[in-house]
């Protein structure tokens, strides 16, 4: 196995906690990679922020996870944090920085009702996600 490609990608957030969903952008890395088997590696370099696969066919599963994120990890819940968002780095630890997904076929191997969500959790702001494409060799 090789790394084949390495891009970064921004994101733009217009809440404080919000999911973007970035399929696309990642399904067009991967075919633009000419990559035909091997692994997809998502980072996202923050604190603050996460990545996730999740349901993307159903908006409302989005806005669950966030409500249920929201009622777990509180905002103002007393945290000794000093900047005030303390919550936005528990629920990103939560959820986490990274994902790998297998490519097949020259694509992202997802199933039928899944996309790939960066999470943010102490926005607006304009981020950005690594991603590498891993070239399985036979």
């Amino acid at each position: 196995m090789g790394i084949k490609i390495k891009k970064e990608i921004s994101v733009s957030t217009s809440r404080r906690n919000e999911f973007v969903d970035v399929t696309g952008e990642v399904s067009n890395v991967v075919k633009e990679s000419g990559v035909k088997e091997g692994y997809v590696h998502l980072y996202v370099p923050h604190t603050t922020a996460a990545v996730t696969i999740n349901e993307n066919y159903d908006p409302s599963v989005k806005s669950d996870i966030l409500n249920k994120l929201s009622d777990i990890v509180p905002a103002g819940a007393g945290y000794s944090h000093a900047e005030g968002n303390a919550d936005s780095h528990i629920k990103a630890s939560i959820i986490g920085n990274s994902d790998f997904i297998p490519v097949t076929g020259g694509d992202i191997a997802l199933g039928t009702w899944q996309g790939i969500f960066f999470c943010e959790f102490d926005g607006p702001r304009s981020r950005r996600m690594l991603i590498q494409i891993i070239e399985q060799e036979y």
